[in-house]
């Protein structure tokens, strides 16, 4: 990383030109809006396609790391703010019924066997040919308009009091563009009563990822969700039902509220499960590590993401399963998120200044 300051109380200059501030384009359709009625489906079909199509004056955002070689940016500790469920058929539900419960799998270190391979043809997959885009976060945010209320606000004034709402895994890809160079992003912006609606899309070069997947490359898409599996339960106390399929409908997320120096922001993201603190959790699995470029591969294309998805919402801890080539997860580390960056600032230094 370029600094080693990832608390929230970092305090550094950086200017607004510096950061992924969206470009801001006329309204989509707006006249069909109103005050009881907002947009159900916030998205700008002019921002996507090319800068000669749309007629938009794109603005390039450079994304050379020396750029940002800065003190760490004023940004304020993320507060929850709300939550919701999102049920076996995928429907929305107000409430923490989906949250899980972290529960380690009761065997020795050197024991540990978990077969990621195990009830994949009884996957139980959310279409994913149905684009959601921002519309549970904005299904939420009308249920729970006085979180959003400032003191003398009218209640007929609808007005976020936010200057951006999105999801987290937006973000996570803005905060790791400097150290990324293989994969690229789309994201449409909707301007509505004072608040940037940001909404990601699939690159052309996701979409032929998608549709050229191997099935060894399907099977392997579904191990991370058995590892959540094996280790979460319902209930605190309970154990894991690892003999009911695995059905990726189901989601448990988190609303956040912070600010990036002079921004606020609304975000949200999907939530692994939580501890026996309550505090919240991320599970990954990564292939295990054998040699010095695959430690180095690890931190630099996956450690820094990890960081980054969990920093952002304040989620303290990840869980890695290490699993071998076969999917069987043969050892389980725990990584606190604060330790990340000095675990790959060295990594990222070597390979993006030369």
């Amino acid at each position: 990383m370029t600094s080693d300051k990832s608390s929230y109380q970092g305090q550094g200059k950086h200017a607004a030109e510096n950061g992924p501030l969206p470009p801001r384009g006329p309204p989509a359709k707006r006249n069909r809006f109103t005050d009881d009625n907002p947009p159900e489906r916030l998205r700008h079909s002019k921002l996507i396609g090319s800068a000669e199509q749309s007629n938009i004056d794109f603005k390039t955002l450079h994304t050379h790391i020396r750029n940002y070689e800065k003190d760490f940016p004023s940004f304020r500790e993320p507060k929850e703010i709300g939550f919701f469920s999102l049920n076996k058929q995928h429907e929305f539900q107000d409430d923490r019924s989906q949250l899980r419960f972290y529960c380690p799998p009761k065997y020795e270190q050197n024991e540990i066997a978990l077969d990621l391979r195990k009830g994949y043809h009884e996957w139980i997959k959310r279409d994913e040919t149905i684009k959601e885009y921002i519309d549970e976060l904005v299904r939420w945010i009308q249920k729970h308009r006085d979180k959003f209320r400032i003191p003398g606000q009218d209640k007929d004034n609808h007005r976020l009091n936010t200057d951006f709402v999105c999801w987290r895994g937006l973000l996570t890809k803005l905060l790791c563009t400097p150290y990324e160079n293989r994969d690229g992003w789309i994201i449409a912006v909707t301007f509505y009563k004072g608040t940037y609606y940001l909404c990601e899309f699939d690159t052309e070069a996701k979409k032929h990822e998608r549709f050229n997947s191997t099935p060894k490359q399907q099977e392997m898409s579904y191990w991370g969700y058995k590892f959540e599996q094996y280790v979460c339960s319902d209930r605190p106390g309970n154990e894991p039902m690892t003999h009911i399929p695995v059905n990726t409908n189901e989601a448990y997320c988190t609303v956040v509220r912070t600010r990036l120096e002079q921004h606020s922001l609304v975000f949200a993201g999907e939530v692994d499960c939580c501890d026996e603190e309550g505090k919240y959790v991320e599970l990954k699995t990564s292939r295990e590590v054998f040699n010095e470029r695959h430690d180095r591969n690890f931190k630099r294309f996956k450690l820094i993401k990890w960081w980054a998805q969990s920093f952002l919402p304040n989620v303290p801890t990840v869980i890695c399963g290490y699993r071998d080539d076969d999917g069987v997860v043969r050892d389980i580390v725990k990584y606190k998120t604060c330790d990340i960056p000095n675990k790959v600032k060295v990594i990222i230094a070597i390979f993006h200044h030369f």
